[in-house]
């Protein structure tokens, strides 16, 4: 299984999105330990959306889309649903 996942910097609000063959919860806990520059800077983070998908191409090109302009937007309707929801 391949995941495309957002986290959510309790710092400053800002979305970091990522693909990973690991389950979101264990990828979450290394970004959170500093895996990367960006999570370094704005931990902690918090797990707000994935998706689960069959071969790593498709979880790639979903990352990529999210990054892109209208995937940007996406993006946000996306995580304002779920925030509303988990409230």
């Amino acid at each position: 299984m391949y995941y495309l996942y957002f986290l959510k910097s309790l710092k400053n609000q800002e979305v970091y999105v990522g693909s990973t063959s690991k389950h979101p919860e264990v990828r979450l806990l290394e970004h959170n330990n500093g895996s990367n520059k960006w999570t370094r800077q704005n931990r902690p983070l918090k797990l707000v959306y994935f998706e689960k998908y069959h071969c790593n191409k498709d979880a790639k090109s979903r990352e990529l889309f999210y990054k892109s302009g209208v995937g940007k937007v996406v993006k946000n309707i996306i995580i304002e649903a779920f925030e509303k929801i988990s409230k």
